[in-house]
């Protein structure tokens, strides 16, 4: 008996719980398309309407919507552990796998895998489109490589970061205003910080990847001087801390 129930608290078995639990709720796999379609989407339309600017880059302009789909893979992060809470099928899950760690971290395997490899050939796909409708030698191509890698990598990030606030707040509606908030508020608030905007603005998600994407709009007085990996790597960091903390509280209070 003890020996089986070492099996099943182990992480493979709670890795496969975390697909099948994934793939069955509508909101999740929907919310997952959406992410993989916008960036398509994005580069049809910034072509369609010849809205890029002069000195934007072909990778940037059909990158345009990439923001919004960064969003959209925060919120899936959230939404995979606070709609176990929203149900109350979080106790069954802990019930069945007592090691919380071992929950979370499955959890976040997942969310970053499906992410990045969704998000990957979608922000390909998107770079092609948008080169093949752009008007040839109208503008700068840009350096889409390695720099598709570490937009993917953003996706990824934005749903841990997700997926950390869910667990720390176990409300859809306010992790989804939360994550939300932490995405979009320090390029909002940036600009009334005076000189601090760089160092408010870019500490951002969305900075990060407006910097990968080589949009004409990451200038250094808006979102730092620190180049695009670094600033990846930072958010990074503060995103694997804010992801230790939620495994902390995790193993400390009841489901």
């Amino acid at each position: 008996m003890t020996t089986s129930m070492h099996a099943r608290a182990g992480f493979p078995q709670a890795l496969a719980s975390e697909w099948i639990k994934f793939s069955s709720v509508r909101s999740l796999v929907w919310t997952t398309c959406a992410m993989t379609g916008v960036p398509v989407l994005g580069a049809v339309f910034v072509a369609a309407t010849e809205s890029l600017q002069p000195d934007d880059t072909v990778l940037g302009g059909s990158l345009s919507l990439t923001v919004v789909a960064q969003l959209l893979a925060a919120v899936v992060g959230a939404l995979l552990i606070t709609g176990e809470y929203g149900t109350g099928s979080m106790r069954t899950t802990l019930a069945a796998n007592p090691r919380r760690g071992t929950v979370l971290g499955a959890k976040a395997t997942l969310i970053a895998a499906v992410t990045y490899a969704l998000a990957l050939p979608s922000c390909t796909l998107a770079h092609l489109v948008g080169g093949a409708l752009l008007e040839d030698g109208r503008y700068a191509q840009g350096q889409p490589w390695p720099a598709l890698f570490g937009i993917a990598a953003s996706f990824s990030v934005a749903a841990l970061l997700g997926l950390a606030v869910g667990t720390l707040v176990r409300h859809s509606a306010g992790a989804v205003t939360c994550v939300v908030g932490l995405l979009l508020l320090p390029s909002l608030l940036g600009p009334l910080f005076g000189d601090a905007q760089r160092w408010i603005t870019g500490a951002s998600p969305t900075a990060a990847l407006q910097k990968l994407t080589q949009t004409s709009d990451a200038t250094a007085e808006t979102v730092g001087s620190l180049g695009p990996w670094p600033s990846l790597l930072v958010v990074m960091a503060c995103t694997t801390a804010l992801l230790l903390l939620a495994a902390v509280v995790l193993r400390r209070r009841d489901a």
